[in-house]
């Protein structure tokens, strides 16, 4: 199941499925190009919209979903791409591309400043052989995200901008998906130590299994 997932750093993302490649924030991506048929960006941080990386992964027909309310700040920074290639969501929004499912799922802070509800960032389900993936990016638990329904988390633990380890680890011991995948930690200054999916894996209910060293 894992073999097709990678997660670059940060909350960068790529899940392969029958030759299809969907990206989920690209970001630092050095090694592969042209390879993205989807790419999913949560919200406008440097660390999740990076016009470089975008440009690095995409190609003619690469098609990019993000929140409606970066639709005129992304045909700015990615003037290359036409309107064809964008597709604006509002949470609670599903799309089918080929045999790839996506939802979005709404994203935002409940005790912090930084990712606001009316901003209507998102995270992502993504359904691609069978599999749900849920990458949440920055949040909070909230009640939208407690409605997710999964097979794969991927959630952030670094806390500061997003919930911390504890946090995130009562919300996967309620969520009880198949798998978590700790990400968010550790990459940038004050968000995590390296080390911290440890400490995470010692929190999370023996029905869930962590799954750590995806990163490249």
């Amino acid at each position: 199941m894992f073999e097709n997932v990678r997660v670059n750093t940060q909350s960068s993302i790529r899940i392969e499925n029958d030759g299809a490649v969907v990206y989920i924030d690209p970001w630092k991506i050095s090694d592969t190009q042209g390879d993205a048929d989807v790419i999913c960006i949560t919200h406008n941080h440097f660390d999740h919209l990076s016009p470089e990386d975008i440009a690095r992964v995409s190609h003619p027909g690469t098609l990019v979903l993000a929140p409606w309310s970066l639709e005129d700040e992304l045909k700015e920074k990615l003037s290359d791409l036409t309107d064809d290639n964008f597709e604006f969501l509002e949470p609670g929004d599903e799309i089918d591309i080929d045999d790839i499912h996506i939802e979005a799922v709404a994203a935002y802070n409940v005790n912090k400043e930084f990712h606001k509800q009316e901003y209507g960032w998102l995270g992502y389900v993504v359904e691609a052989g069978g599999v749900r993936y849920y990458a949440a990016g920055d949040t909070d638990i909230n009640e939208d995200i407690r409605a997710v329904k999964c097979d794969v988390a991927m959630v952030p633990i670094g806390g500061f901008y997003t919930m911390n380890m504890d946090e995130a680890a009562d919300y996967i011991n309620e969520l009880a998906p198949k798998y978590v995948i700790p990400i968010h930690f550790g990459c940038v200054d004050g968000v995590g130590e390296i080390g911290d999916d440890d400490k995470f894996a010692d929190k999370i209910n023996k029905n869930t299994v962590v799954v750590k060293k995806l990163h490249k």
